[in-house]
């Protein structure tokens, strides 16, 4: 008699299941974001994203402390700032509100891995990653700024910064002026393939970084394409880029694979506003089992090679886990 295999023998129990799982995601694969803004005692739920908050600089030690607890290794920091302008100085200024948490995270839990960043969008009157001429973001002109804010995260205590803007040349901009400054051991975590997707509306609403008038077609990257994305990631290793990462996550899974695929660095994928937003929707109306739906969505992002994660779920993934 032919003998018959039969893949449901390793199905049969959750201890069996467990014992021959290929891809088994862990809180170390999470970094949970804050959005820091001026003040303190400052906690305030973003409307669109239940769940997640604007916290002043001394709340997000407090989140800084929750997630080192919960065995989360990092953190992603993003700013508002107290007052923006066309250059977007206030990225750079050391008394922003970004650096000041970087500094209070890192003096209060000095074992968690803090990632800041960067980009202009959130501290300029226009909206945009860069400095303006015309109605154009004008890339060259826009290097030295992006580098120096890179620098005053690194200055504050960042281990990581995370370059955001999609400027070309902005990963061997920052690495020679971090080097240059002394912060050769700060890494570089870079949005190398990160594309102008619908998915990021409830961030802008967070971040206050709509931009005031056109859009980033010209800079993001367009969603159609995948052979692009691995020349980008291409050009930011080159550069010195130490992780890489594509963004949105799970609309882009193709993009992650391929990447993994391709280059030897550590791959990262943003599960973005858009993506957490719906999910706490549709579980509010009762459609869907938030856990189960969130553990799935994360472990396919895992299954695809991230290495990394970014995800507003990471405190609550971790006691679903």
């Amino acid at each position: 008699m032919s003998m018959i295999y039969r893949p449901r023998r390793l199905r049969a129990t959750g201890g069996i299941r467990r014992m021959v799982r290929e891809n088994i995601l862990t809180p170390a694969n999470l970094v949970y974001p804050l959005f820091i803004v001026p003040g303190t005692n400052v906690k305030k739920e973003i409307p669109s994203m239940v769940g997640v908050y604007h916290l002043s600089p001394d709340k997000a030690v407090e989140a800084a402390r929750e997630t080192y607890a919960a065995g989360i290794p990092a953190v992603l920091v993003f700013g508002l700032p107290e007052y923006k302008d066309e250059c977007g100085s206030s990225a750079w200024d050391m008394n922003s509100p970004v650096q000041l948490a970087i500094a209070a995270i890192k003096k209060a839990v000095p074992e968690l891995v803090v990632i800041s960043d960067v980009c202009l969008c959130e501290y300029t009157s226009h909206g945009h990653c860069g400095l303006i001429h015309g109605h154009t973001v004008d890339n060259d002109s826009t290097l030295p700024l992006l580098a120096k804010t890179a620098l005053s995260h690194a200055k504050a205590g960042a281990d990581m910064v995370a370059p955001s803007d999609m400027m070309d040349g902005r990963i061997a901009a920052i690495r020679s002026l971090l080097d240059e400054s002394g912060c050769s051991d700060v890494s570089i975590m870079s949005y190398a393939a990160k594309y102008a997707s619908a998915y990021y509306g409830p961030f802008r609403e967070a971040a206050d970084s709509a931009p005031q008038f056109g859009d980033r077609l010209a800079y993001q990257m367009d969603p159609a394409n995948a052979r692009e994305a691995l020349k980008e990631v291409a050009l930011d290793i080159e550069e010195g880029a130490d992780i890489v990462m594509v963004k949105p996550a799970l609309a882009y899974l193709d993009i992650v694979r391929q990447v993994k695929d391709e280059f030897l660095l550590p791959v990262a994928a943003y599960n973005v506003s858009g993506e957490y937003a719906m999910v706490k929707a549709a579980a509010a109306q009762g459609l869907i089992e938030e856990p189960r739906m969130v553990m799935e969505t994360l472990t396919s992002m895992k299954r695809a090679g991230a290495d990394i994660i970014i995800t507003y779920h990471a405190l609550d993934a971790v006691k679903w886990l």
